[in-house]
């Protein structure tokens, strides 16, 4: 493990790390370039995980090239020491296609190439998100088909371990095609590591689970899960850096809500709920919410809308965690299912999956504001992004 590694891999025992798995304070050593990966669709012109390069300073990214040859890795995530990367397989069962749901690579820090070390099942039907642990031990899932959670382990060399816990979600909610059952979407470890929220579409709720990251477990508190209006149909969710703060985006009514988040117990408190479109705007069909990033820094909030094909910018307030708009800037495609902001809160990437491009944009250090580059980078159908950095 280089000293970059090494360094990030501390800081993320500690807990203060991004999504990324990287830290966005800079330090002497910091990259100056990132590989990027993008999960995709592989059910028209995709054929797996791609990969480019970032250049921090000035926004530029290289062509992206075949990174590794896999089936609907719809969503990526880095193990805190940046030397495993973790895909699922959006279109496996456990019944129709046993064993598989989730993949485990090995990153090459020096080309950034992947290695396939193993695969397990997830557990259930559909698999959509995925996230490690912030000691790097445990794998969570959530099973969008299935309805379900689980955890796997994680052994010192990257490969994933049966799972041990597998939590099955029970419930509907009132939209007559999306919400019929349970749809478990997302599934985030809190910045102590001490609990994981999961925003389940189908029953519009947001779930709590107590992690045991040593035995790679999720026990249900079901006093601390909490409900959405009905037809919310929470999506993703994203906490503050501080850890005093969650951010629900719902899907079904583009809606934000804010929460604040008591760490002890895991317990959200509502504190406001704000449209994701132009003031007066209503949800029209085809139009939906997708992803929700906090910047790295705490001061601002984004959260992308298709259909709309917008990426909605708010101000955060320290004291209270409320929100107010900034701006609605067009992503420059179509169908924003991702975005990803760069580990120095720089540069923003937004996925257009319908349109088989990335867009990048500048955040305004300042305001939060979003200005384009004039990067386009060709994916086809990209839905998922991470960063790691270039030695």
């Amino acid at each position: 493990m280089n000293s970059l590694m090494r360094l990030a891999w501390l800081l993320a025992l500690g807990g203060g790390v991004l999504a990324t798995g990287f830290t966005a304070e800079s330090t002497g050593g910091a990259p100056k370039e990132y590989f990027v990966y993008f999960g995709t669709y592989t059910k028209g012109k995709s054929e797996g995980i791609y990969r480019a390069r970032l250049n921090v300073e000035t926004g530029r990214l290289s062509p992206a090239e075949l990174a590794a040859t896999t089936s609907d890795p719809s969503f990526l995530a880095l193990h805190p020491s940046g030397q495993f990367l973790y895909a699922i397989d959006e279109g496996s069962d456990p019944i129709k296609t046993p064993g598989r749901g989730v993949k485990a690579y090995a990153v090459d820090p020096r080309t950034g190439g992947l290695t396939f070390l193993n695969e397990q099942s997830a557990g259930g039907a559909g698999p959509c998100h995925l996230e490690v642990d912030r000691t790097g031990r445990t794998l969570l899932v959530a099973n969008y088909s299935g309805g379900s959670v689980a955890s796997l382990p994680l052994g010192a060399d990257g490969r994933i371990g049966p799972a041990v816990t597998l939590r099955q979600h029970v419930g509907s909610s009132v939209h007559p095609t999306r919400q019929q059952r349970p749809h478990a979407h997302a599934i985030n470890v809190a910045p102590d590591n001490r609990y994981a929220l999961v925003p389940d579409l189908g029953i519009d709720r947001v779930m709590l689970y107590r992690l045991d990251a040593a035995k790679s477990t999720l026990v249900p508190e079901v006093s601390g899960s909490v409900a959405l209006p009905p037809g919310s149909g929470p999506r993703h969710l994203a906490f503050h850096p501080r850890g005093h703060f969650v951010y629900v985006l719902n899907e079904l009514l583009c809606t934000m809500v804010v929460f604040a988040y008591e760490a002890a117990s895991g317990r959200l408190r509502e504190v406001q709920t704000v449209s994701t479109l132009p003031a007066g705007e209503a949800v029209q069909s085809g139009t939906s919410t997708a992803e929700v990033v906090v910047h790295p820094r705490g001061k601002f909030l984004y959260g992308s809308n298709r259909g709309h094909d917008t990426i909605v910018v708010y101000t955060i307030d320290a004291a209270s965690g409320r929100l107010t708009l900034v701006q609605h800037q067009a992503t420059g495609g179509k169908t924003p299912r991702h975005f990803a902001i760069d580990p120095t809160g720089t540069w923003l990437l937004a996925e257009n999956q319908q349109s088989d491009s990335v867009v990048g944009f500048k955040i305004d250090p300042q305001s939060g504001r979003l200005t384009p580059t004039g990067q386009t980078l060709d994916v086809p159908s990209p839905v998922c992004a991470v960063f790691v950095p270039v030695p």
